[in-house]
């Protein structure tokens, strides 16, 4: 049987649309939100005769994906086909607001994740929670399929730490599908929401080649700019750690977020340590060393020397593949090597504009301090990271929903 996701499943059976009649119906969606024929789910849902969208929101990049990274606004616009309005939740606000909320009476989220932490969906989809509850709406989780699939790796975000690229205490790579992760929330918040969510079908995360995706079935298509494919997928939960630094993370050339370097990195000198410090951390991936030069962002029209990660061929093993641990033991080797590498970069970084990003984006300075003691071996952050992957597994388990077991 086919995999359906959740949007399929309610513009197909107008029994899940019945409890949805004569409701005012928002939809929270970015590009990636579209049916199985690619429809994009705002117009499939209007072109259903017993719904009625009154509004939509658009999260970071916009509804459109259209804008770029970091602190890029969209603005609020009345959408030129179905006449209604668009609410941005990445420019003046990032929580909607009362007179957003007062349009509708029942939120449709249909939003593709990417399984990390630090990939602000989860925020807004937060946010929207909240609202909704504050507000006494009713939200239905379209839910679609986590592409990393089940693995958990990385430190759990510390207390005080919370910020629009760390919505709580998950780890960076965290297993759960945005239907899960809302249930999650709404425990753990302990909010009085009435809500459901609408699973998807025959979704196999340990099916191969897939390992989460089901590739072969559906099209990928971009939920960000910078989120082109599975590979990058796969590796954004370690190379996203790459925004708080001085190294290019691919932006501006074609391989965004599945590549690093610099103008004056020594790739094959960084490789070489890379394998002697530990080299279990280089498993299920195959690694190059490459040329490029980016178009825009970081190191923009210089040639930049970098280490490309490859996970789409048959040396990928999905469950040794561990892409936090790869780019943490990248940096390591970068410190060793060249002591005084300003590698850490200091800038505003979605809205904060005290604390350093690559802090903001671990969800605490365990990270960039490990990186920096020249007495910290591999073993001691695998030490840290274990004991909070174990806690997290444990969690978890409540949260998984037995259709996808």
């Amino acid at each position: 049987m086919p995999i359906a996701f959740g949007l399929d499943r309610l513009l197909a059976d107008p029994t899940l649309r019945h409890a949805l009649s004569g409701q005012r119906l928002a939809l929270l969606a970015h590009p990636a939100s579209v049916s199985a024929d690619l429809t994009p789910a705002l117009d499939a849902l209007a072109a259903c005769p017993d719904l009625r969208l009154s509004a939509a929101f658009g999260p970071q990049h916009g509804l459109r994906g259209d804008k770029q990274d970091n602190m890029v606004e969209s603005a609020d616009y009345l959408d030129p086909i179905h006449g209604i309005p668009i609410f941005s939740l990445y420019g003046e606000v990032r929580r909607p607001t009362a007179a957003m909320m007062e349009t509708s009476d029942v939120l449709l989220i249909d939003l593709q994740d990417l399984g990390c932490r630090i990939y602000t969906f989860i925020t807004t989809l937060r946010y929207m929670l909240e609202a909704a509850a504050a507000h006494g709406k009713r939200v239905y989780i379209l839910d679609r399929p986590n592409p990393a699939g089940r693995p958990v790796e990385g430190l759990t975000l510390r207390p005080g730490w919370e910020s629009f690229v760390g919505a709580g205490p998950l780890p960076m790579r965290h297993g759960l599908t945005l239907g899960e992760l809302a249930g999650w929330f709404v425990r753990t918040l302990k909010l009085d929401l009435d809500w459901q969510v609408i699973p998807m079908r025959n979704w196999q995360p340990e099916a191969s080649p897939g390992f989460g995706w089901p590739l072969g079935e559906r099209t990928w298509i971009n939920p960000s700019p910078n989120a082109p494919n599975l590979s990058m997928a796969r590796c954004y939960a370690g190379t996203v750690m790459l925004e708080g630094t001085t190294l290019s993370e691919g932006r501006g050339t074609t391989r965004p977020l599945e590549l690093f370097g610099a103008p004056d990195l020594d790739a094959r000198a960084l490789l070489t340590r890379m394998h002697a410090l530990a080299p279990d951390w280089l498993a299920g991936c195959r690694l190059r060393e490459c040329w490029f030069e980016p178009t825009f962002h970081k190191h923009a029209g210089q040639l930049c020397n970098g280490v490309q990660i490859h996970v789409e061929d048959g040396h990928y093993a999905h469950h040794l593949f561990r892409p936090w641990r790869l780019q943490a033991l990248a940096f390591k080797a970068i410190r060793q090597l060249w002591p005084d590498y300003p590698l850490w970069r200091d800038f505003p970084y979605e809205y904060e504009f005290e604390r350093l990003a690559i802090d903001l984006i671990n969800g605490s300075p365990l990270l960039r301090e490990w990186v920096d003691d020249p007495a910290a071996t591999p073993a001691d952050l695998d030490a840290l990271a274990r004991a909070d992957e174990a806690a997290w597994e444990e969690t978890r388990q409540a949260h998984l929903r037995s259709e996808y077991r």
